[in-house]
């Protein structure tokens, strides 16, 4: 009994070849920085973000609303985009807001009845602004409308003006 030699396993590879073993400290090290380097991204995304500018682009608030020409005599034109209604009558030219001065609703121009009506609340308005019905407690504001110096018509979204005003072409 003495004798015998003790071979190794064969599934036993030289300490060369075997595979290192990860130790508790070095495990819970590289788990650590991990999740340092996820939370400095997250921290460096964020600040990126706070300090990258929050801009709402709006349409200007004064435009040039065309040629008068385009605007036949006693019409309502609606321009979408500017939020605004421009007005020709037989003294002139108006300018007025279409924003409801209810609960800022857009209102819409119904020309069977003559008059702009607000979708949501029901309010109604004379074409010069003047509360008919409703919940709305003022009159749609007039803004400034001039002539530029190569005809077009010029709205001023700034200055509010009285509603007798009107530019005369």
């Amino acid at each position: 009994m003495s004798d015998t030699k003790s071979t190794p396993a064969p599934d036993s590879a030289p300490a060369s070849q075997r595979p290192a073993e990860v130790s508790r400290r070095d495990f819970l090290s590289e788990v650590t920085m991990g999740a340092l380097g996820v939370a400095g991204l997250g921290a460096a995304a964020l600040t990126y973000q706070y300090f990258s500018p929050n801009v709402l682009f709006e349409p200007p608030m004064t435009f040039r609303a065309g040629n008068p020409d385009l605007y036949p005599e006693n019409s309502v034109t609606f321009l979408q985009d500017q939020l605004v209604y421009i007005v020709r009558t037989a003294a002139g030219f108006y300018a007025v807001s279409a924003v409801c001065t209810h609960l800022g609703c857009i209102t819409q121009w119904k020309p069977e009845a003559d008059m702009i009506a607000c979708p949501c609340h029901g309010s109604k308005f004379q074409p010069d602004g003047k509360v008919i019905a409703g919940p709305a407690p003022r009159p749609l504001p007039h803004y400034s409308i001039n002539l530029a110096a190569d005809g077009e018509l010029l709205v001023n979204k700034l200055e509010i003006i009285k509603p007798d005003q009107v530019l005369n072409v």
